[in-house]
C-alpha cells in the first residue's frame, strides 16, 4: 500500500513548474513568467505530495499592508483541510498586517472563514480591440517619472507598492498624463496569460483613465488583452465597446485595516491586487 505525504514547505524556484502545472489544471491563465514576478516579490509556500507541487499560496508585503495570491489547491487534494493550511501559513507570513485578496466564488468560504470581509466587485474584460486613436495627451513615461508614478498609485492603493512598480516598469510599458510639469495619473501594461493586462492605471477622474487606456490599446492594435476593473466605477460598457468584454468577475476582500481610497486619486484599474 502506497503512502502519501504531505508537506507544507516554503516556495522556491524549483517549484515553479510545479506551480505552472497547477494553475493549468485549474483553469488560470498564468504563464512562467508571471509565476516568475509572483515570486520573486513575495514569500510562498506549497504542498507537495511525495516532491509534487499539489498546493500554492503566495504572500506579498507592501508598505503597510500585504495580499494573499494565488492560493490554489490540486482538484485531487480538495477536501483535505490543505486550502485552509495554506491560508494559515499565508497569513502568517504577513506578520499581522492588514491583508487583501481577490476571491473567486468557490474560494469565498475559506476566504471569510478566516477573517477576510467583501469590500468590493472586481469585473474581469477582455478581448482583442479594434484600432482607436491614441490621445494626444498621454506619453510613454521617461526615466525621471518612477518615483512619481510610484507616489500616485501608494496614494491610490493605500499603501507602498514601488518594488513592484519598479519591476513592472522592466518588464512592462508605462503611459502618463502630466500636468504642470508632474505626472498627474499613469497606466501600466505587461505581458500576462494569453496576451496582455492593462493595469494598475491611477487617474484623477474617469476621463483621463479612458484616456490612459486608450492609449495603451492603441499601441496594441490586434492583440490580446485584460483588464481587471472594479464594478462600481462604470468602465465595464465602455470596455466593452471597444472590444474588452465582460467575461467574469471576482470579489475583493480584506482582513483588518480600512480600504483606503484617495479623494484625490482613484484606481480605475486593477490587476488582481498584483499577480492575477
Amino acid at each position: 500500500m502506497q503512502t502519501t505525504q504531505l508537506d507544507i514547505v516554503p516556495f522556491g524556484t524549483q517549484h515553479l513548474e510545479g506551480a505552472l502545472a497547477l494553475s493549468r489544471q485549474a483553469g488560470w491563465p498564468h504563464r512562467l513568467g508571471d509565476w516568475e514576478m509572483a515570486l520573486a516579490l513575495s514569500t510562498g509556500f506549497v504542498v507537495l505530495e511525495n516532491n509534487k507541487v499539489v498546493g500554492t499560496t503566495l504572500t506579498t508585503h507592501f508598505g503597510g499592508c500585504a495580499t494573499i495570491n494565488m492560493v490554489i489547491v490540486a482538484e485531487a487534494m480538495r477536501g483535505l483541510g490543505l486550502g485552509r493550511r495554506l491560508m494559515d501559513a499565508g497569513l502568517n507570513a504577513a506578520r499581522g498586517e492588514p491583508c487583501r485578496l481577490v476571491a473567486t466564488e468557490e474560494g469565498l468560504p475559506l476566504y471569510e472563514k478566516v477573517g477576510f470581509r467583501q469590500v468590493g466587485d472586481i469585473m474581469q474584460c477582455q478581448g482583442v480591440c479594434a484600432a482607436v486613436e491614441a490621445p494626444i495627451d498621454v506619453e510613454w513615461m521617461q526615466s525621471g517619472d518612477l518615483a512619481e508614478i510610484a507616489a500616485l498609485d501608494k496614494a491610490a492603493f493605500g499603501a507602498d507598492r514601488s518594488k513592484l512598480i519598479s519591476y513592472m516598469k522592466d518588464i512592462g510599458r508605462f503611459a502618463v498624463i502630466r500636468r504642470g510639469g508632474h505626472v498627474a495619473g499613469f497606466g501600466a501594461t505587461r505581458a500576462f496569460g494569453r496576451g496582455e493586462v492593462i493595469g494598475p492605471v491611477v487617474a484623477e477622474n474617469a476621463e483621463d483613465a479612458r484616456k490612459l487606456i486608450l492609449f495603451q490599446i492603441a499601441a496594441r492594435r490586434d492583440r490580446f488583452l485584460r483588464i481587471d476593473t472594479p464594478k462600481d466605477f462604470g468602465l465595464s460598457q465602455w470596455l466593452a465597446e471597444r472590444g474588452l468584454i465582460h467575461v467574469g468577475g471576482a470579489t475583493a476582500m480584506q482582513r483588518g485595516g480600512q480600504a483606503n481610497l484617495s479623494p484625490r486619486v482613484k484606481t480605475f484599474a486593477l490587476a488582481n491586487q498584483a499577480f492575477g
